[in-house]
């Protein structure tokens, strides 16, 4: 298009020069041919910009992450000349269609009309824009080409996907730690305390009582931690969306992954996270489980969430801090969540530590060890490998 500006610049100088040395009848067309093209293809662009038509429609506005949809968009010449060179330019940052040649210009006769069908991927979970973008129109000479957002947008609404997990192998080591305390929890030299009224029956020490003649039960560390519990943590860390879509989306399928997990073994375990404040739900099986997907799927990320502090929060009053094992979701790993590693510990728990990032953490991962391990999670992993 460049080149094509340049020669017609210097054929509009040459027929200036004509006019200029010569004069005459031919000298005067062409210059005043060479001035005037330049407009008309200005004002065919901008007839082309209130006339041109395009529709586009997707089977559901409602998505779920990698799942195709059906997709269509209509070019449409409803004048009574021909359109040369048009184009459409999709979105793509967070969603993709199939089958669809880039960078095609259309060109479309009076009346003639351009349907495309295909199917639409959206990338990630949230509300964005999907389908045709802009249009670009480039004139008969190709002088000049204008772009335009395409003002019928469509907004989709994307719910994350669920990844079936047939094993957890990042908790392999938890589960040796697990069988081995409950052999421990068998012998004879358990921490004692006396007995209380409300006290559960299994938890009497039997020899100690004989001993001491009074009742007594187990005080060993995390006797009373039972179940599982998972935190997420819902702070948003960018401004571009381009940034935070991406991490937030995985954080989500990390969760989702590790409650159906659960779920589908009828295990009972509770997900907290925060919105303004601490959000907890008990899962009981697939029928709950149902019930968390559709409450996730509309939680919000905030900048204003403090991860941490909902977290001491949630672990202070809820059902997090009597687990016996807590999955914490997180972007980052810092000091204060390596503390608070410890301080599960102290308390009895087993705490792992999925880190959804893509810069490395081999600094933390060679502090877990024991009754704490930190995973990390990249953004663009197949959750099968890592969880």
């Amino acid at each position: 298009m460049k080149k094509r500006r340049w020669i017609f610049l210097i054929l509009w100088l040459l027929s200036l020069a004509a006019i200029t040395c010569y004069g005459g009848a031919v000298s005067y067309g062409l210059f005043w041919g060479m001035t005037l093209l330049p407009a008309v293809s200005l004002g065919y662009i901008v007839w082309v910009y209130f006339r041109f038509k395009i529709y586009q429609e997707i089977g559901s506005r409602s998505m779920v992450c990698g799942r195709p949809e059906s997709y269509f968009f209509v070019l449409k010449n409803e004048d009574f000349f021909a359109y040369a060179g048009v184009s459409v330019r999709l979105y793509s940052d967070f969603s993709y269609v199939e089958e669809l040649p880039g960078d095609v210009e259309y060109e479309l006769l009076p009346g003639g009309r351009y349907t495309f069908e295909t199917r639409l991927v959206c990338r990630y979970r949230g509300e964005y824009e999907v389908g045709v973008k802009e249009v670009v129109v480039t004139d008969f000479l190709r002088l000049f080409r204008i772009s335009y957002a395409n003002p019928g947008t469509i907004k989709a609404l994307v719910s994350p996907r669920i990844v079936s997990l047939p094993e957890l192998k990042s908790l392999e080591d938890v589960r040796t730690i697990l069988r081995r305390e409950a052999f421990a929890g068998t012998e004879p030299d358990a921490v004692v305390r006396d007995y209380v009224e409300g006290d559960p029956l299994k938890q009497i020490h039997w020899k100690a009582a004989a001993r001491e003649g009074k009742l007594k039960v187990r005080t060993r560390t995390g006797e009373e931690k039972e179940g599982i519990g998972i935190f997420c943590d819902m702070r948003r860390y960018s401004r571009d969306r381009k940034e935070y879509l991406p991490l937030e989306n995985k954080m989500l399928e990390v969760l989702l992954a590790l409650a159906l997990f659960f779920a589908g073994r009828e295990m009972s375990f509770s997900v907290c996270y925060g919105q303004g404040g601490p959000v907890e739900h008990r899962v009981r099986g697939m029928r709950s489980f149902e019930e968390l997907y559709r409450e996730v799927g509309g939680v919000t990320f905030r900048e204003e969430e403090d991860g941490l502090r909902t977290l001491e929060r949630a672990l202070a009053g809820g059902s997090l801090g009597h687990s016996k094992v807590v999955l914490l979701i997180l972007h980052e790993m810092n000091e204060a969540l390596l503390g608070l590693a410890g301080r599960l510990s102290a308390a009895g728990a087993l705490a792992v530590f999925y880190v959804v990032t893509d810069q490395s953490q081999e600094s933390c991962i060679r502090q877990s060890g024991g009754r704490c391990k930190i995973v990390r999670v990249p953004l663009d992993a197949e959750l099968e490998d890592i969880l």
